[in-house]
């Protein structure tokens, strides 16, 4: 046994420890059955809405990604569709995405609403997270404002016992609430040491990679779905054809305009977008251009048309062109 070197003081260590901490950067993604509050969490680790929220399952169509910036660390969030039991062409492709998308990211967040009994769904996707074996997996236990400790203490226990039974341990377990902002902070602390050693990956005023278009028409169709879910939860795609300066306005007061088509399935879905004599097809551009404004940070112009294209969920030729 070679001599035992004086111990220095412990907090002057962590202290030095702290300063020469790496950075770290890298990719998480949520995960969880349909309405799992994926998105709202998004949302609040970021500070500000980036991804599409809706309370309707399947609405997360495109790989959003929301950028939380930290001294010590860059956590770049991509939002996955849910995983679910493929209907159509559409289901199936954006299983595809999912399961490359979680071979791809550093962490695996699983979201569990604390209010739902574990289900058939959950188990589903934590099963499928089982056989990717590399990467460190999070359990999250989200909407803990809508339960008492008794019942967050036994769904706490739950998650855990599943990834017993299916052969791993989760890196750590984690009740949150993002509507109440509770232990947001502390989620993110967990993720950062889990992230590779790594420079920041995108400059510091970045909340989002997404394409601006790609963002303005989720927000369209955000507020397209508004009221009109039951009736048309996935028979809307938004598609942005341009976005352009307005021409001779002066420095200090641009404008932008923007073109955009809401596409429906069948000519009779056209009614219910637009609504007796337009109100609803105004409602839907005065709510999404106040969100763009916000985004873009300069005032819009919107023009909204509503087109038909046939059963473009089930047409390939279709859903290459609307962007899937």
């Amino acid at each position: 046994m070679g001599a035992m070197s004086a111990r220095p003081n412990p907090e002057a260590a962590a202290q030095q420890a702290e300063n020469n901490a790496p950075h770290r950067a890298g990719f998480a993604c949520f995960v969880g059955r349909p309405n799992a509050g994926k998105s709202t969490l998004t949302n609040a680790l970021v500070g500000q809405k980036v991804a599409i929220t809706s309370n309707r399952p399947q609405t997360t169509r495109h790989t959003v990604r929301g950028i939380v910036h930290r001294e010590d660390a860059q956590l770049i969030l991509v939002d996955t569709p849910g995983l679910h039991k493929p209907r159509t062409l559409l289901g199936e492709r954006l299983n595809d995405v999912v399961r490359t998308t979680w071979a791809e990211v550093d962490v695996i967040g699983f979201c569990l609403p604390a209010d739902q009994k574990l289900g058939p769904g959950d188990k589903f996707i934590v099963k499928e997270l089982a056989g990717i074996k590399k990467t460190p997996k999070i359990a999250v236990i989200t909407k803990t404002d809508l339960v008492d400790s008794k019942q967050l203490a036994e769904q706490l226990i739950a998650v855990s016992r599943l990834g017993e039974e299916l052969g791993f341990a989760w890196a750590e377990i984690i009740p949150v609430s993002a509507v109440k902002d509770s232990q947001v902070d502390l989620l993110a602390d967990l993720i950062a040491p889990l992230l590779p050693e790594s420079p920041p990956l995108y400059p510091e005023g970045d909340l989002t990679d997404e394409p601006e278009m790609v963002m303005v028409a989720e927000l369209i169709r955000e507020a397209a779905l508004e009221g009109v879910r039951d009736e048309l939860p996935h028979s809307i795609a938004v598609v942005v054809e341009e976005m352009l300066p307005r021409e001779d306005r002066p420095a200090d007061k641009p404008l932008l305009d923007i073109h955009a088509n809401v596409y429906i399935e069948r000519p009779s879905q056209k009614g219910i977008i637009i609504g007796p004599k337009g109100k609803r097809l105004k409602e839907v551009g005065t709510k999404s251009r106040k969100h763009i404004e916000a985004l873009l940070g300069t005032p819009v112009f919107l023009d909204l048309h509503v087109k038909v294209a046939k059963d473009w969920q089930r047409d390939p030729k279709q859903l290459r062109k609307l962007g899937f």
